[in-house]
């Protein structure tokens, strides 16, 4: 028989992105209310582009921000799996066969990622940055880093 494999959990937040989901929301409201309430003798294109904008800026603030609230990382045996917000999207699972290095990386800071969410950055790799903090780093097989922002990744 075979012995079970150890799992690593580990998560990280950021409760900054809710009072950006808030504006979001806000501006959905906005667009809304514009619908709605507004006289429509200014003509029909201004106020629909109006809340067409409105409701579009607020949907996109509203699930960019979301999605990146929290981010959850498990590593078992055979993968490192990390899922982004509620809903667990965008999600990436990286086989640890494909791993050849891990590094603790004691100040991961968004600026260097240009800002939170899952970010490119060719001199740098891939990462999903929720929050200025410790994280982990991945080489990979391909010569390629990942990385991660998540508690107790030491």
């Amino acid at each position: 028989t075979q012995a079970p494999s150890t799992v690593w959990t580990g998560r990280a937040t950021n409760r900054f992105q809710w009072l950006l989901a808030l504006a979001g929301a806000g501006c959905m409201a906005l667009g809304i209310e514009l619908a709605v309430g507004s006289p429509w003798s200014s003509g029909i294109a201004p106020l629909l582009m109006s809340v067409i904008g409105c409701v579009a800026v607020g949907l996109l603030i509203l699930f960019g921000t979301l999605a990146f609230v929290h981010v959850a990382v498990k590593v078992d045996g055979d993968a490192l799996e990390v899922r982004c917000g509620h809903a667990g999207l965008p999600r990436r699972r990286i086989l640890l066969d494909h791993v050849v290095g891990a590094e603790y990386v004691p100040r991961i800071n968004p600026r260097q990622w240009g800002g939170w969410g899952y970010r490119w950055r060719p001199e740098q790799g891939t990462a999903v940055v929720v929050r200025k903090g410790e994280g982990m780093a991945l080489r990979l097989g391909d010569g390629r880093t990942f990385t991660v922002t998540v508690d107790d990744a030491q």
